[in-house]
């Protein structure tokens, strides 16, 4: 099988490692089968890629959009290294305000899904960093929300300090304050 599913310490949240098949030319990697993927639990559509580059020392998130335009995403990095992060934003969930962190970078073939009713973020760990992700909603800037990536009541670990961010990032609520409508 060219898959393994890992779920994290928020089940929901899967890291996918990917078979590598290299030789002296480089490497092959399936990222993505449908088949497999829905076979263990991941049997989103996903309606839209995105694909995204940033630089050391940026952190993106906490991002997430409201039902009924909820986005899962399955992300890949395909240059560089971030620490993704994903927080369960579904009242009434068992990890509900809970989050769980993954290093991903160019040099693993894994990816991570991080499921809808999730807020996402990420930062960069080495100088560059591209990546993919595949989104199960088309963007939909009117259900577009955040969270304050440095939450106190999520205290997240993020190894980066002084991240830079955007000026919308630096102005997202705490999770106490968020508009959020995810359902467990």
């Amino acid at each position: 099988m060219p898959f393994e599913f890992i779920p994290l310490d928020i089940p929901d949240v899967i890291l996918v490692r990917a078979t590598r098949f290299l030789d002296d030319r480089g490497f092959f990697v399936e990222t993505y089968r449908r088949d497999d993927f829905a076979a263990h639990g991941i049997a989103e559509s996903f309606v839209q890629d995105n694909y995204s580059r940033s630089t050391r020392g940026v952190l993106r998130g906490l991002h997430y959009q409201k039902d009924p335009h909820a986005q899962g995403k399955l992300i890949q990095v395909l240059d560089g290294e971030i620490y993704d992060v994903a927080v369960d934003l579904r009242l009434g969930s068992p990890t509900y305000r809970q989050w769980v962190g993954a290093r991903l970078s160019d040099a693993r073939s894994e990816l991570l899904y991080v499921p809808p009713g999730f807020a996402h973020g990420f930062c960069v760990l080495s100088d560059v960093a591209d990546f993919t992700y595949k989104c199960t909603a088309i963007y939909a800037p009117e259900t577009y929300r955040g969270i304050a990536w440095d939450d106190p009541d999520l205290d997240i670990p993020w190894p980066v300090k002084n991240p830079i961010l955007s000026q919308r990032d630096q102005n997202l609520p705490r999770l106490k304050d968020a508009d959020n409508n995810f359902i467990f």
